[in-house]
């Protein structure tokens, strides 16, 4: 019995974060988003689906604001998804081959990555201003318009997040790409090379085959990540102009913490879940199929 039950004992810790940290705030989540609450107020009444409801009901009083924020985010992840895979990978089989220096060229791909996103934030707001940025000094040196708004003004705002975002977090994407790289066998090349493949032959035969559960884990992460996004959004553009880059997320702590409407709140968070659950499995189908 002992034998059988030390398994358990090793996974008991982990168990216990993850049911602390993990399943128990799920489970308030959803009992949040099944009620009127409002943190200031003594009684929360249970609304049922109400909540729910209300984010398709085009005269309810978030269903415009919820719906221009799902805009937002899937505007920021059609643009910056793509480049967040494909740019990490050209970096990466770039960093994969012999060259001097390339040690050094991996820690400066990699190092934006390190910065916390208030940085980040704080750093391009400033270098984005249209009056006192760096960018618009550099422009108008160029004899380019030097008052573009980085910051206030479509379609300018939203390539500010993208690429504000690929630069930032295109490194780490860059790593795992490199270490799948690694893991493919030398040997598949020298055979692809004796049989007079070509380059664009070798990276489609051998290459992405290879990457193919790299790709799955980069593609999955990388559209969570951008679908969560926050930070750039609440620190770069505050959600300019009016409210066209507020995002689900930072409308969801807008209306939960702001206006103390925690149920509706929970209630766009368990949606916006259950959005990236039916992606990430239509994803997971996707290359399995392409696998069989």
């Amino acid at each position: 019995m002992h034998g059988r039950a030390t398994p358990y004992l090793f996974l008991l810790p982990y168990l216990l974060v993850f049911g602390v940290f993990g399943l128990l705030p799920i489970g308030l989540g959803v009992w949040l988003s099944l009620h009127q609450w409002d943190f200031s107020l003594p009684n929360k009444p249970f609304t049922g689906l109400d909540n729910y409801l209300e984010l398709f009901q085009p005269d309810s009083l978030v269903y415009g604001d919820w719906w221009e924020s799902v805009r937002a985010t899937a505007i920021f992840t059609v643009a910056s998804v793509p480049l967040l895979v494909v740019l990490p990978l050209g970096i990466a089989l770039l960093l994969n081959r012999e060259f001097p220096g390339r040690t050094f060229f991996r820690a400066v791909y990699f190092a934006p990555y390190v910065l916390g996103v208030a940085v980040v934030g704080l750093l391009w707001r400033f270098l984005l201003d249209a009056n006192l940025g760096f960018v618009n000094a550099v422009l108008g040196e160029l004899g380019l318009p030097a008052d573009t708004p980085w910051l206030t003004g479509t379609p300018y705002v939203w390539v500010s997040l993208v690429g504000v975002t690929v630069w930032w977090t295109c490194g780490f994407n860059a790593v795992i790409y490199l270490a799948g790289l690694q893991e493919i066998p030398a040997e598949l090349y020298e055979a692809a090379k004796v049989d007079g493949a070509s380059a664009w032959a070798r990276f489609r035969h051998v290459t992405l085959p290879g990457l193919r559960p790299v790709l799955l884990f980069v593609i999955t992460t990388t559209i969570l990540a951008s679908a969560n996004m926050f930070g750039q959004s609440y620190l770069i553009t505050q959600g300019a102009p009016g409210t066209e880059t507020r995002t689900v997320v930072s409308y969801i702590v807008s209306l939960g913490l702001g206006s103390n409407d925690a149920g509706r709140a929970a209630a766009m968070s368990v949606t916006l879940t259950l959005m990236l659950a039916l992606v990430s499995v239509a994803n997971f189908r996707l290359f399995r199929y392409q696998e069989d």
